[in-house]
């Protein structure tokens, strides 16, 4: 199982050089992927163009949106031109994981119907998948640059059987959230149905972004981030999920093998505090 890591660009305050460094030092360490998470309203920075910073300081790491919502953005067109921009800048390393979120606040903000984002999202999915084959769309041709984001390089999130069957229909793996290890083997378990059932070959890859936090103060700080950013959820629901961040070696150890048992090919875990101490000790933690 591969192990990446997120980047602290969810946490507010976090600034550019921070990000940059960070990027840098776990390319070093040997993570598989970089992560980014979205938030419309919140003190995040933007995934895309994030991640077309950090492309400019790497060269090898992938760069995933685990995840990039999708359909609060202006239109398909648009969001093809700027995955594709960040996969001819990364030299193709785009992994663009995408979903509809599930947060009203994120679609009122742009005026972007909540209860339409389902079915807005599938023909999006469509437009993008047709100008990724180079469609002409103006005197110009194609919507560029050609470097576009194929099939083999999309993942979704989300845990119902429309989120299931787009993963066999557009994509070729399946992101699960931090709700925990049996959350994930019962997503994966659909998924697997819903490929075999499309008639796909192979498998689907499968991957799950827990939270952690090491070092002093490890559990102070992955409360604080975490109740605030799913504070939207209402509070139990945020104080679970900082309950089940990994807060030591041991306990990231063992996600990892639980996690690895139950199929995942990639972890991505996240943290809750932008120290570049973060990624030191959980490269040590994983070894």
């Amino acid at each position: 199982m591969e192990i990446g890591i997120g980047l602290p660009s969810m946490i507010p305050g976090t600034g550019g050089a921070k990000i940059i460094e960070w990027a840098r030092t776990a390319e070093e360490l040997g993570f598989s992927s970089l992560g980014v998470i979205d938030r419309l309203v919140y003190g995040n920075t933007e995934p895309l163009v994030t991640l077309g910073a950090v492309a400019a300081v790497t060269t090898r790491i992938r760069l995933m949106t685990s995840i990039l919502l999708v359909p609060f953005r202006a239109n398909a067109a648009l969001v093809a031109k700027q995955a594709a921009t960040v996969n001819h800048l990364s030299g193709g390393r785009l992994i663009l994981g995408m979903a509809v979120g599930g947060y009203e606040d994120d679609y009122v903000a742009p005026g972007v119907p909540f209860g339409e984002r389902g079915r807005r999202f599938d023909d999006m999915l469509a437009e993008t998948t047709r100008i990724g084959a180079g469609e002409p769309r103006g005197v110009a041709g194609a919507i560029g640059p050609a470097a576009g984001v194929d099939r083999s390089q999309i993942v979704f999130g989300g845990a119902g059987l429309r989120a299931q069957r787009r993963v066999a229909r557009w994509g070729t793996g399946w992101i699960a959230g931090s709700q925990g290890v049996e959350a994930f083997s019962q997503g994966a378990q659909g998924v697997r149905q819903a490929w075999d059932e499309s008639g796909r070959e192979g498998r689907p890859r499968l991957l799950a972004l827990p939270y952690f936090s090491l070092g002093s103060r490890a559990r102070e700080k992955a409360e604080a981030f975490l109740t605030d950013h799913y504070a939207i959820e209402g509070r139990p629901v945020a104080e679970r999920i900082a309950a089940a961040a990994l807060t030591c070696p041991t306990a990231i150890r063992n996600a990892i093998a639980a996690y690895e048992q139950a199929g995942c090919d990639e972890l991505m875990l996240f943290p809750c505090g932008s120290a570049l101490e973060q990624v030191r000790l959980l490269a040590e933690a994983v070894r």
